[in-house]
């Protein structure tokens, strides 16, 4: 009987349990609705996004005044001038003042003289009417000269105001006589920039400088300029001092003292702008004496093309070590910019410097100052026959026999400094190495050292020769180096 249940319950089991059986099938998706619901949503919140947006622009100026009201602007006012006495005046005074007295003395006499008369024209006696004639007679002619006499001293002498400060208005315009003459040989260096916006529309800017004409070769016009002025320009232009425009090209460039020299080519320049321009000539900045001498800044001093100013060099001889190269600093007592560009002249007509701030202590920079002509003329040569300068990559510095003695080493030309991989570095020579020669010069200054190295060509080698201690003795080596071009090294 348990067996006959057991198996009544296992056939009734299933039965019990046959929903679990079945199959679950989803709701199909209406896909018109949810698109309508998405098309619906979707505008929703364009809608809200509009009304935000239109209620942000109708509130945000109400909100603005509430939170920030503007302050009623002050009422701007100018104060008379007062009636003061210029100097002119004050230089006239005395003689108005003496003009015055001259004239009161002038009338009192001629009073007295009237009084005079009519008491001699008393004590006449009435029958004598001849007598009483006569004597008036006298009197009238005696006054008339007296009259003619007094009349020259009551006109009046202009005096002029100016005239105690015409030796100092004279210097000024001998001054500026010199730089007219300069003036000519003056261009504006203009690099013209295009730069696209995220619209990709171009917008042109334009950075100026100043630039000097220092040659003429029969082809081309050389324009020394500065050169950080022209990086990334996309055209150069060229203005003269007639307002004539033309383009112009790098020839060369030397990144030690940022100095470029252009090229403009003549068939580009009307007959007219060549008679008008003049080349510069390039004087000496080395001469005794220069320090206190008056000179002219020209060029472009405050950001501003085309500005002059007058002062004085206040001193010569300080040196800028460069790599490969040493030049002397000039300053002067001008004030200007602290980018200013440009050339100073003396009273010779002469460009001795080329401005250049950017040496400048940190106190001065605001004063002048300009690297010295004498030692850029050997560059200013290479650049201008579009020649490749080379680059070795040592700093040297003179050591005297006096400092020398003192600091406890020998005299001569000392490497004070070296570039990283430069051809000099990877070659052997050290920091601290005395040089003695270069190529078949032997090399007692620094100047030496960048004479030969102006006449090197970059594909040929030089041989450098120096002296570095050892323990008991300074050590003589030579060293085979192959220059390359200064904008690869």
């Amino acid at each position: 009987m348990s067996d006959e249940k057991n198996e009544e319950v296992l056939h009734e089991a299933p039965s019990d349990f046959e929903f679990l059986q079945e199959k679950i099938k989803e709701r199909p998706i209406n896909k018109k609705k949810l698109l309508k619901r998405t098309i619906i949503t979707a505008s929703m919140a364009v809608l809200f996004g509009l009304l935000a947006c239109l209620s942000f622009l109708l509130l945000e100026p109400v909100l603005n005044n509430w939170l920030y009201p503007e302050e009623e602007p002050e009422i701007v006012t100018f104060p008379q001038e007062k009636n003061e006495m210029r100097p002119e005046d004050m230089l006239t005074e005395g003689t108005t003042t003496g003009q015055e007295e001259s004239e009161t003395e002038e009338s009192s006499s001629l009073q007295e003289n009237g009084t005079a008369s009519a008491q001699m024209t008393e004590a006449v006696p009435e029958n004598s009417t001849e007598n009483t004639d006569t004597a008036e007679t006298e009197i009238n002619s005696s006054e008339q000269p007296k009259t003619e006499e007094s009349a020259p001293a009551m006109e009046t002498v202009p005096v002029d105001p100016i005239k105690p400060l015409e030796p100092y208005q004279m210097q000024y315009e001998e001054l500026y006589k010199v730089y007219q003459e300069i003036a000519s040989s003056m261009v504006t260096v203009t690099a013209v920039h295009a730069d696209v916006d995220w619209f990709n529309n171009t917008d042109q800017s334009e950075g100026t400088t100043a630039g000097v004409i220092i040659a003429n070769n029969n082809r081309e016009l050389l324009i020394l300029s500065r050169k950080s002025s022209l990086d990334n320009a996309q055209a150069i232009r060229v203005s003269f001092c007639d307002g004539v425009e033309a383009d112009a090209v790098i020839k060369q460039y030397d990144e030690n003292t940022d100095l470029a020299v252009l090229a403009v080519d003549l068939k580009y320049i009307g007959s007219d702008t060549l008679s008008a321009v003049t080349v510069a000539t390039l004087g000496s900045s080395v001469i005794s004496g220069i320090t206190g001498t008056p000179v002219i800044a020209v060029g472009n001093l405050f950001g501003y093309k085309d500005t002059v100013c007058y002062g004085m060099i206040t001193s010569k001889n300080n040196v800028i070590t460069m790599a490969d190269s040493e030049y002397k600093l000039m300053t002067t007592d001008i004030y200007a910019g602290t980018s200013p560009s440009g050339i100073l002249v003396d009273m010779n007509r002469e460009v001795i410097g080329i401005i250049d701030n950017s040496h400048n202590h940190e106190e001065t920079k605001n004063l002048l100052s300009a690297v010295g002509i004498t030692e850029l003329k050997g560059l200013i040569t290479k650049l201008s026959n579009g020649e490749d300068i080379p680059y070795v990559g040592i700093y040297v510095q003179d050591i005297s026999e006096q400092t020398g003695s003192e600091l406890g080493i020998l005299p001569g030309v000392y490497i004070v400094d070296i570039d990283m991989d430069s051809p000099a570095m990877l070659k052997g020579i050290q920091k601290g190495d005395i040089l003695v020669r270069a190529g078949t010069q032997q090399i007692n200054s620094a100047a030496d050292y960048m004479n030969v190295l102006r006449n090197v060509h970059v594909e040929n080698s030089i041989d450098i020769v120096v002296r570095r201690a050892s323990v008991n003795a300074y050590e003589e080596m030579h060293f085979m180096i192959q220059p390359v071009k200064q904008n690869e090294g």
